[in-house]
Order: C-alpha cells, then sequence, then structure tokens
C-alpha cells in the first residue's frame, strides 16, 4: 500500500479552483471574497496535513450483474461505473483526506459563527480532499508506468449508481480500521467530512476520460460542471 502525507504546495490548489467550487465558474468573486479567501489560504497553509492512501488487488468485473468482487467482498457498481471500468486487469482502492487538522478548524469556524469564514473554508476543503485524490493517480501512475499499464477515473460510493453504503465494504478492504486516519460511521459518513474514496480500474487497455455528465443525473456530483436547465 501506497501511504504519503502532503503538504499544501503539493496540491496545486490555484484561488481559480476555489472560485469554481464556491459556484463563481470561471469568475472572480467580489474583492472582499478574495481577500479572505486569500486570508484562510494563508491560515491553514502552516497547519494542512493532507494524505492518502491507496492499494492494488486483484478482482472480476461481471459487466452483466454490474458487480465488481475484489478480497472476498462484492460491490454493487452500477451500470456507469462497470462500463468505465471494462477490460480492468487490477483495481486500485483508495482514501484521501484533508485531514483531521482541517477538520477542526472547521469546528472552530463553524463555533465562532463566521458564516462567511465557513463557506469559503467549507469550498477549500473539497477542493484540498479532490486535490489529495489526484497527487494519489500521480504516484499510482508512477507504479503502472513500469509496467505499461494506464488507469481509468476514480470512482466513489454515492456518485454514478453505486450506493454510498457500500463505503462500509470499501473500508473493511483496508488493513487499518481508518485508513489514513478516516473514520466511517454506520451511516458511512466520512470523518474527516473532507475525504474521498473509491476505486479505480488498472490496465492495459483502459484509459481515463473527461467526467461525462450526460451519462449520470446525479445533480450534486462534484463533477458536474454545467448547472443544470430550469
Amino acid at each position: 500500500m501506497i501511504s504519503k502525507e502532503l503538504t499544501f504546495d503539493e496540491l496545486g490548489i490555484t484561488p481559480e479552483d476555489i472560485y469554481e467550487q464556491m459556484g463563481y465558474g470561471k469568475a472572480v468573486p467580489d474583492d472582499m471574497t478574495v481577500g479572505e479567501t486569500m486570508s484562510m489560504l494563508d491560515q491553514i497553509r502552516p497547519m494542512l496535513r493532507p494524505r492518502f492512501c491507496v492499494f492494488i488487488t486483484d478482482g472480476s468485473l461481471d459487466i452483466d450483474s454490474k458487480i465488481l468482487s475484489a478480497m472476498g467482498r462484492d460491490f454493487s457498481i452500477g451500470r456507469i461505473i462497470s462500463r468505465q471500468l471494462r477490460g480492468s486487469q487490477r483495481y486500485a482502492f483508495f482514501v484521501a483526506t484533508a485531514g483531521m487538522e482541517f477538520e477542526q478548524l472547521q469546528h472552530d469556524l463553524m463555533a465562532d459563527g463566521d458564516m462567511v469564514k465557513v463557506f469559503i473554508t467549507d469550498a477549500i476543503g473539497s477542493v484540498i480532499a479532490e486535490k489529495a485524490a489526484d497527487r494519489m493517480e500521480e504516484a499510482l501512475q508512477e507504479l503502472l508506468d513500469k509496467a505499461g499499464w494506464h488507469h481509468t477515473n476514480r470512482f466513489s460510493p454515492g456518485y454514478c449508481g453505486w450506493h454510498v453504503s457500500e463505503q462500509q465494504q470499501l473500508f473493511r478492504l483496508f488493513p487499518e480500521e481508518e485508513p489514513c486516519g478516516v473514520r466511517l460511521s454506520p451511516s458511512s459518513l466520512m470523518t474527516p467530512i473532507k475525504s474521498v474514496s473509491g476505486v479505480i480500474g488498472l490496465g492495459e487497455n483502459v484509459r481515463k476520460l473527461e467526467y461525462s455528465c450526460g451519462l449520470c443525473d446525479y445533480r450534486q456530483c462534484y463533477k458536474r460542471k454545467i448547472k443544470p436547465s430550469k
């Protein structure tokens, strides 16, 4: 298993990433919001401890039943993910997180009641978790390069028809109860909240594609960039 703690600078976050997460798209927010965002980034930078962990295992995918089997567990991943993982020869399961340090900061800001900072920090946290997962994919690809393999997009329980409750089975695949320090509640909520987990397909003939929102009707997906029509 590969585990790594990252620095803020290694994440490669840009202000534009955060503004897009806030809902501004490609536009720049007002001066006050920009100033608050920069101030929060300065506060977060020295205390942040994002991390990821990922391991590779054998598995099998039944396209007809849409079941992915790995390490004695079956995952009902649905039609969309089954199609994207088709052709995979092995599978990588991962967890990436902004870390408990960031989680505590969010709690402190909520207790202070500064909702502007809460809103901005929530957006920053989402970006941190996704960037940590991006760095995980890069580390994974370095291993795959040696074999001439590629990887698919990453897919998480709760998206694209994969029920969030299967997060329970996914976490049981890891050798430790709290991979990367992430704890799972009985209702499948991760703590720290700003965490992502899931699976990636690996092989000679798979590839990573642009996320195609036209295949999925989940409007709250973090990958959805186009606002739904009214």
